[in-house]
């Protein structure tokens, strides 16, 4: 059996709280129980073996360039674009639109940090679901 070695995903931030509760609503995934505002380090727990948390650490410079890394979203639930929508609602920022007349395409957002993601069509849209 393979147990994946991915035990968190880091995200540097200048709050860490506020970022993951963004990003906890992009995710699903609680806020642990034993962190609070204020706390240097954030965490959000899948609460699934083998599921790597996000973790949140505060640094103390803003984020300046493109990241090298970024996670992609697929809508567990209704559209890209409705995800799109509600996730601008929450304070991200359009990156770069990428989508297609033929309905395929993804769009890149920031979170409130600057952090870049993509979103990409949900499973129904794919015809997954």
């Amino acid at each position: 059996m393979f147990a994946n070695p991915v035990r968190h995903i880091t995200f540097d931030a200048l709050d860490p709280y506020r970022t993951a509760g963004f990003w906890s609503e992009v995710t699903g995934f609680p806020i642990h129980p034993n962190d609070v505002e204020g706390d240097e380090e954030i965490l959000l727990d899948p609460g699934q073996p083998g599921v790597p948390g996000l973790l949140f650490i505060r640094v103390p410079d803003a984020k300046s360039l493109k990241n090298r890394v970024h996670l992609d979203i697929q809508p567990p639930s209704g559209t890209r674009d409705e995800m799109v929508e509600r996730l601008i609602g929450l304070g991200a920022k359009l990156v770069d639109d990428r989508r297609r007349e033929d309905g395929l395409g993804w769009v890149v957002l920031a979170d409130p940090e600057g952090n870049e993601l993509c979103i990409e069509r949900g499973a129904a849209e794919r015809g997954e679901g």
